[in-house]
C-alpha cells in the first residue's frame, strides 16, 4: 500500500497495532509531507525494527515522470505513470501570490464533456488518495518549492470519486500534512446534483466551483452529456441548496468557445439565471483540443461577455490565459501520449 493513502489517524492505528508509540506518527508525517523523503531509511530518529516494518508494509514512490513538458509562461505539465502503468497528468502553474497545481482524481473520465481530452478516453479506475496527494509531492520534488494552492480539476469527476476525495482533502489541509490551507484549495464538479447537496453538509471551508458552460440545456447538452442526467435547473438548485446549507460562495467555470456560448444574447441568459446567487463566474479562454471542434472565442467577443455580465452585477473574471502553448488542457498530453 502507498503510504500517503493512509490518514494521520489510520497511521497512528497502524503503528500501536504494531506495538509503536503513536508520537512516532507524526515523526513519519514529518519525513514525508515536509521533508518530502523517498524511502523509509532516510527517516533518521526511527528505530530500525520501525523502518524495516514501514518497508514491509508500505511503499513510498507512487509516481515515475514520464514527460514534462514547460511553458513559456512557466506552466509545467508532468505526466505521470502509476504503478499499473497508467497514466496521469498534473499541471502546475506559477502566480504572483504563489504556485498552484491542478490535480487529477481519476484514469480517464466517463462525463465526456465534448469539448474536454479528458473524456476521449474512458475511465479505468479511480484514484486512491495516496496517488492524488503524491502528485502535489512529486511536483514539489520537480519543482523544487513549495505549492500553496491546490485546484481538483485534471483528469476526471471528483464527485465521482468521493471518498478518496474526502480522505485527499483531510491529508493536504491537515496541519501535520501539507498543511495547505482550505481556502487555498478549489473542487470542481461537472454537476452531480446529489454529491452537491451532500458535500454542503460536509462542513469544509474548501472551495466548490461548478462547471457550467451554458444557461440554457440546448446549449449545455451539446457540451456535457451530464446534462441529460442532471439538466440546468436542477444543477442550479443545487448550488442555491449548497449556498444555503454551507454558506460559502460558488465559483461558476464558463468556457467560452466560439459562436457557441459567448454571444450577447447567451451572456444576458446567464445574468438571468444567476441572478441574486452569491456566485463568482470564472470566465475561461477555451484551451483547443485537436480532437473536438471547437475554437476559442475571439478576444473583443470574450470582453464584451464580461462586460454584460459586469454591468449586470455578476462577480465575473477572465481568466489569463496560461500554458497553451504545451497543450496544458486537461488530458491533451495524455490522449496524444496514448494514441
Amino acid at each position: 500500500m502507498l503510504i500517503y493513502n493512509l490518514t494521520h489517524e489510520e497511521l497512528v492505528q497502524f503503528l500501536l497495532e504494531n506495538n509503536h508509540k503513536k508520537y512516532r506518527a507524526d515523526q513519519i508525517w514529518h519525513w514525508l509531507y515536509q521533508q518530502k523523503v523517498q524511502s523509509f531509511k532516510e527517516m533518521s530518529n526511527l528505530p530500525d525494527d520501525l523502518v524495516s516494518l514501514l518497508e514491509e508494509n508500505f511503499k513510498i514512490q507512487a509516481l515515475e515522470l514520464v514527460l514534462k513538458h514547460i511553458s513559456a509562461d512557466g506552466t509545467i505539465k508532468a505526466l505521470y505513470a502509476l504503478h499499473d502503468g497508467h497514466l496521469i497528468e498534473s499541471v502546475l502553474m506559477k502566480h504572483h501570490y504563489g504556485n498552484s497545481i491542478c490535480v487529477t482524481t481519476q484514469v480517464g473520465c466517463n462525463i465526456g464533456c465534448s469539448f474536454c481530452a479528458s473524456g476521449l478516453l474512458k475511465k479505468k479506475r479511480d484514484l486512491n488518495a495516496g496517488e492524488i496527494i503524491a502528485q502535489i509531492i512529486e511536483t514539489e520534488r520537480l519543482l523544487k518549492e513549495r505549492i500553496a494552492y491546490v485546484v481538483v480539476m485534471g483528469i476526471g469527476e471528483p464527485f465521482d470519486n468521493y471518498p478518496n476525495l474526502l480522505k485527499f482533502l483531510s491529508t493536504i489541509n491537515h496541519p501535520k500534512g501539507l498543511a495547505i490551507g482550505a481556502r487555498h484549495i478549489t473542487v470542481s464538479t461537472s454537476g452531480i446534483v446529489p454529491k452537491i447537496k451532500e458535500y454542503a453538509h460536509m462542513g469544509l471551508q474548501v472551495n466548490l466551483a461548478i462547471s457550467l458552460h451554458a444557461p440554457n440545456n440546448e446549449i449545455r447538452s451539446k457540451l456535457m452529456k451530464i446534462n441529460q442526467a442532471y439538466p440546468v435547473e436542477e444543477v442550479i438548485g443545487a448550488i442555491r441548496y449548497y449556498l444555503s446549507v454551507a454558506r460559502r460562495r460558488v465559483t461558476i467555470e464558463y468556457i467560452l468557445i466560439d459562436e457557441l456560448n459567448d454571444s450577447e444574447a447567451v451572456a444576458l441568459e446567464l445574468c438571468k439565471v444567476l441572478k441574486g446567487l452569491n456566485v463568482y463566474v470564472n470566465l475561461i479562454p477555451y484551451n483547443e483540443v485537436l480532437e473536438a471542434p471547437y475554437k476559442r472565442s475571439k478576444t473583443e467577443t470574450m470582453e464584451k461577455f464580461y462586460d454584460i455580465l459586469k454591468k449586470h452585477n455578476i462577480q465575473v473574471t477572465l481568466r489569463k490565459e496560461q500554458g497553451h502553448d504545451i497543450n496544458a488542457a486537461c488530458g491533451q498530453l495524455r490522449s496524444q501520449h496514448l494514441t
